[in-house]
């Protein structure tokens, strides 16, 4: 199966479990996603989402290329950029707290996800980092927006994309896009974050949550997902991405 969901004391840990694949994610992941999104909001014990990778390489690579670089045109890269873009706005706006555990490299969509988090608890050993400009294009899942979102410093937000490279742990706590470094195991450190959470009515948690979505839902937010999804499909479709999409098929075959 390519993800296992576990709930124990309101905590719902999803993780992503394509380990060879370095936990990429294709159309089941996909529909897991909603599947998850669904049990939260039918689940009323769920207090904290927590989002992880199986095994200690990868959090997630990102969209499967293997899987998605069949899709040549524009519009077949929009069906299957909107359509992951549609779910992470659904799983940052849920009504309780979402983490992404972090326990490897967060890549290219992978570090998207993470991102459309509330909170990034950070392996010590994990990089992360938005790399799709290596392969001419841009972020394809709303990442960009919500990192601008997020805080961070304008000129920090914009070199982490531009530079289209992985930063340490340290360097993500740095800019203040990891929200804690762990080292050791990944559940104790989870435990550890959520602490004094747990001592608060978990309404209060959901009350906070409803200020930032209709601060997004203002400022247009899911709007702008989709003008950043649509920009990223035209590049999808340049010959620039496909000679970089070839490139790297060929190397990950050696």
């Amino acid at each position: 199966m390519s993800y296992t969901l576990d709930e124990k004391d309101g905590v719902l840990l999803f993780t992503l479990n394509r380990p060879a694949r370095r936990n990429a994610i294709n159309n089941d992941l996909m529909e897991a996603f909603k599947k998850v999104i669904h049990y939260v909001h039918t689940n009323k014990s769920v207090r904290f989402l927590v989002i992880t990778g199986e095994g200690d390489q990868a959090f997630c690579s990102g969209g499967d290329l293997a899987e998605f670089h069949r899709l040549v045109t524009e519009e077949q890269a929009f069906g299957m950029l909107s359509k992951m873009g549609e779910i992470l706005y659904d799983w940052a706006t849920l009504p309780v707290p979402t983490i992404a555990l972090i326990n490897g490299a967060a890549v290219g969509g992978g570090c998207e996800i993470a991102t459309a988090c509330d909170f990034r608890i950070v392996s010590r050993e994990a990089r992360c980092g938005f790399i799709q400009g290596t392969l001419a294009i841009t972020t394809g899942w709303g990442g960009a927006t919500y990192l601008f979102e997020r805080g961070l410093r304008h000129d920090h937000a914009m070199k982490m994309l531009v530079d289209a490279q992985t930063y340490d742990s340290g360097q993500l706590e740095d800019v203040g896009w990891a929200s804690s470094v762990f080292d050791g195991d990944k559940l104790i450190a989870l435990e550890q974050f959520i602490e004094f959470m747990r001592q608060i009515n978990p309404g209060v948690h959901q009350a906070y949550k409803e200020i930032e979505i209709r601060k997004w839902a203002e400022k247009n937010l899911k709007q702008r997902v989709m003008e950043e999804i649509a920009q990223c499909s035209k590049l999808w479709e340049s010959e620039a991405h496909a000679e970089a999409v070839g490139r790297f098929l060929s190397k990950n075959k050696k």
